[in-house]
């Protein structure tokens, strides 16, 4: 059973706490649903300052809403659209301090300010996104990306297409 600890030391070994909690939650678990669902919750307990947590899943021609933490969201993002639609289209990481200065910004909650969109890759294909959003400007930065890059890679693992 998960429980709800405080996470101490410096932000490294508190996100390695977390990659930690992540193998614990998934492994051996097979369902691709069940694991995005607690990595969407464990991500939106841990991470101060966020108002969405969650994943949008490819299905071969646009990214389709999965497993989220936070305010009902847009269901379907075409692909090179809004900040997930570019990062799965280019399969990179985008890390954006002011969502209102990103070209085609898709605004699914008028709150968020900024956004982290990592893709996820399965036997190199584009599985989905993680899409992270914040009600804080600059939100995000270099340690948050390596981190949130690491914990989609954990995720990569359990994952099939």
């Amino acid at each position: 059973m998960f429980q709800n600890t405080p996470y101490e030391g410096t932000r490294s070994e508190q996100y390695a706490q977390v990659l930690n909690q992540l193998k614990a939650l998934i492994h051996d678990e097979p369902n691709a649903i069940a694991n995005l669902s607690n990595a969407s919750a464990l991500l939106k307990q841990f991470l101060s300052d966020t108002n969405w947590v969650g994943f949008y899943l490819y299905d071969g021609k646009e990214l389709v809403l999965g497993p989220f933490q936070g305010l009902p969201a847009c269901i379907r993002i075409p692909m090179n659209r809004g900040v997930c639609g570019t990062a799965a289209a280019e399969q990179t990481t985008l890390l954006v301090a002011d969502v209102h200065e990103f070209p085609g910004h898709i605004a699914c909650d008028a709150a968020s300010n900024s956004e982290i969109v990592v893709p996820m890759m399965v036997d190199g294909a584009l599985y989905g996104v993680l899409d992270i959003d914040s009600p804080l400007k600059n939100r995000f930065d270099q340690e948050d990306q390596a981190f949130l890059e690491e914990f989609v890679h954990i995720l990569e693992g359990q994952l099939t297409l």
